[in-house]
């Protein structure tokens, strides 16, 4: 049942009229009259954005104001119709990822000027928020957030109970033990922003055109569409899909099921409450994450809105199954109270005030998810000019820098930066309804879950995307999820527990005193690396690094140029060189002082794939190629890093002891191939008489003696130097050698080898 308004909720007094939740949340644009919509009509167009809401308008804003032209925008019914009118508003610079932060950071900065520069009011409110932590885990995940924000340009800072008591004063403090806090938060209201957005394309040139609902849309074969509707056909180069929850509907128009679902998402409105009245400043917008829900204030009065558990949300599946009711554009839900009761209640409890409010509306809505969340924005394959910005479930402040992203991409030919977890593409035809359904609802359960790095979810799972395999492997090992493919992360050993993140374990099981901590985040690396690696870098430290006092494989502490680096004597490419660890934040001036002090020396870049070459070479193994857990240190040929005999009884040592008095079956070996214009690269299949043997773990292309070189897993009686086999590489097999390692001596190597006995001898 639909119903425009409001369920009085059981127990409280329902005061104040019924209507539009953003009349009762206090619309602050209701003095700019709304824009009505053009009578013209164009028969081409450079761009058609279909649908209405804030990301739809907020593109064709964009895109006018670049200088665009002929940009049109179609709306079935009216600007705002479908999610947009009746959503809560908020803003924040927050995301626990970080490309999104970006997209985040460019709306609020949008909303900041678009009431001055259109005119219209768009009731923008900046308090802050703060996030609240009341356990010790959420504590430990704010630190992590913090790791990832130094370096983007929004502030964020965690706060102690006393400051998120003098700034959110109405709290119960007692289980607080921290908040994060983002100034600059705040929210804004949906309608007003959107009027004033579609102002500001008009201004700049757009055409909004509604009522103009979509009917049909047909591929011509020079890549450009006929977009139909009562109102005419139009021509456009490109067409964009924002039709929030009649994203689906669009998109069978071109052959195409995209994976999204409506979920009815409510919030809760009061009336003044006098504690609140009496503040001389608005709270900041709180969220309770182990509560799981939000709360700003709102005029005089408190709103809130929570998440409930997958178990309890309400998925409007019959618009899946059935579609959108054809009439369904400023309605609601009926409101449902016995849902989300347990997070009134810990409202209640973390702001006691909420106890004696009146609730003048409760709304409930539809909103869009994806199944994992995230919106899909973008060119789709396989279906030429046809793009896409749907599946937003937090639209509002996604929409202003979804808007310029889409904008850029169309107008200079590629994304500004990488949004790769936004591709629409990572869905395909193996996304079925059922696999939507059931990530959609673990994704909005777990919005307010504590997240873990490299945190694995599992509804869904598995997709029809496994290999043969699946069935036999997935009781030995932890899965990982890859656009559909159940991959293994790791392998279970006998009497393992099958679970994550070892060392903490361990930690305490063993009850060391000992902190663990992640500093990856925190550092950069840099690599100077060949002959002139040391005439370089003394240029710029007091340190000695001559080969006597500097030793290959020492490490310190010193400063390059006044900037703090840990030193280390070794380099991948198998030369002289060093890695200098230090903080992020000082490694475009660290970059620049050594690319500066090099330039008589010729220094130069180089990427991955050259050092991968060089390292092959050098025979140097790489982890997860060489060396993962399905490998050993003596098939590896690393037993002179692993001394048997030494007293220490270290992790792992009767197991490699076990393995040599058994023998080895297989061994890694260095080829050399003997190929046309094609290269090995890593996981090709090693024949020998007929049958495959091994496989290659990587592969290059060998500048020093002009050949392919690979490193492979062959069995014992196959891996004595001279040894023929074949690499299948595209089909074809090539004939290969199993070679003397190193190809290249290293740089010590070769330093020893000189001072005993000169070059002949290199």
């Amino acid at each position: 049942m639909f119903r425009s308004g409001a369920l009085q909720l059981r127990g409280f007094p329902l005061r104040g009229s019924l209507g539009r939740p953003r009349s009762v949340c206090g619309r602050e644009g209701e003095e700019n009259p709304p824009l009505c919509a053009e009578t013209r009509w164009k028969d081409r167009a450079e761009t058609v954005i279909i649908g209405g809401g804030c990301v739809g308008v907020s593109l064709a804003y964009h895109l006018a104001k670049a200088g665009m032209k002929d940009v049109v925008l179609l709306e079935k019914s009216e600007l705002t119709a479908g999610s947009t009118w009746h959503a809560a508003g908020l803003t924040t610079y927050f995301h626990p990822g970080i490309n999104l932060k970006k997209i985040h950071y460019d709306s609020i900065k949008l909303y900041e000027k678009l009431e001055e520069e259109t005119g219209q009011v768009v009731g923008f409110h900046q308090p802050g928020s703060i996030r609240i932590a009341t356990t010790p885990v959420r504590v430990d995940e704010f630190k992590y957030q913090m790791t990832r924000t130094g370096w983007h340009a929004t502030e964020q800072y965690i706060i102690e109970p006393e400051k998120i008591q003098e700034m959110f004063p109405l709290l119960n403090m007692n289980k607080i033990l921290a908040g994060l806090y983002n100034p600059g938060d705040g929210h804004i209201d949906p309608y007003s922003l959107t009027m004033a957005l579609a102002a500001g394309a008009r201004k700049y040139g757009a055409l909004l055109k509604y009522p103009a609902p979509v009917t049909s849309l047909k591929p011509k074969s020079d890549g450009t569409w006929d977009v139909e509707t009562p109102q005419g056909s139009m021509r456009a180069n490109r067409i964009v899909n924002a039709a929030g929850f009649w994203a689906r509907e669009v998109g069978k128009m071109v052959g195409l099921e995209h994976p999204l679902i409506p979920v009815q998402h409510q919030y809760v409105v009061t009336s003044t409450i006098p504690e609140v009245k009496a503040l001389k400043r608005e709270l900041p917008v709180l969220r309770d994450l182990e509560g799981s829900y939000y709360l700003r204030q709102e005029r005089d009065g408190l709103l809130f809105g929570p998440y409930e558990s997958q178990e309890k949300m309400k998925v409007q599946d019959s618009w899946v199954t059935s579609g959108v009711p054809p009439g369904f554009g400023k309605e609601l839900f009926e409101s449902d109270l016995d849902r989300i009761m347990e997070h009134v209640e810990a409202a209640m409890e973390m702001v006691p005030v909420l106890k004696k409010a009146d609730i003048i509306n409760i709304v409930n809505g539809p909103i869009t998810y994806s199944p994992d969340i995230l919106p899909m924005v973008g060119p789709h394959q396989g279906v030429r000019n046809y793009w896409v910005a749907i599946g937003f479930g937090y639209g509002i402040i996604h929409a202003g820098g979804v808007g310029k992203y889409l904008s850029d991409w169309i107008l200079h030919g590629e994304p500004p930066f990488d949004l790769i977890e936004l591709d629409p593409n990572r869905y395909g035809k193996w996304t079925t309804t059922q696999y939507t359904e059931a990530k959609a609802r673990e994704s909005y359960g777990f919005n307010n879950i504590v997240g873990y790095p490299k945190e694995e979810r599992f509804a869904g799972r598995p997709t029809q995307r496994v290999s043969g395999l699946y069935k036999t492997l997935e009781p030995k090992c932890s899965m990982g999820f890859h656009a559909g493919w159940e991959q293994p992360h790791w392998f279970y050993k006998p009497g393992q527990d099958t679970g994550y993140r070892w060392i903490e374990e361990e930690a305490v099981k063993g009850g060391y005193d000992v902190e663990i901590k992640n500093i990856t985040d925190e550092l950069g690396v840099l690599g100077v690396a060949g002959p002139h690696a040391r005439k370089v870098l003394q240029k710029l430290t007091s340190e000695d690094l001559s080969d006597d006092i500097f030793k290959f494989l020492q490490t310190k502490s010193l400063k390059v140029s006044n900037i703090p680096v840990t030193a280390i004597r070794i380099s991948y490419t198998g030369e002289l060189g060093w890695e200098l660890y230090h903080r992020r934040e000082d490694s475009a001036a660290l970059y620049d002082i050594i690319m500066n002090a090099g330039q008589k020396e010729g220094i130069d870049n180089f990427g991955t794939y050259a050092m991968n070459a060089l390292r092959l070479e050098k025979a140097f193994r790489a982890w997860g190629s060489e060396m993962n857990c399905d490998t050993n240190p003596l098939e590896a040929g690393l037993q002179y890093f692993v001394k048997l005999n030494k007293p220490a009884d270290f992790i792992g040592k009767q197991a490699l002891k076990q393995i040599k008095a058994k023998g080895l079956k297989r061994r890694l070996v260095c080829l050399t191939l003997a190929t046309d214009d094609v290269d090995p690269e890593g996981n090709e299949s090693i024949w020998y008489d007929g049958k495959v043997v091994g496989n290659t773990t990587s592969g290059s292309y060998s500048y020093s003696i002009q050949k392919s070189l690979a490193f492979a897993y062959v069995p014992v009686e196959l891996s004595k130097v001279g040894q023929q086999v074949e690499v299948e590489l595209l089909g074809k097999n090539y004939s290969a050698t199993v070679i003397k390692e190193p190809l290249v001596l290293t740089e010590p190597i070769r330093n020893q080898l000189q001072k005993k006995g000169g070059k002949d001898k290199i």
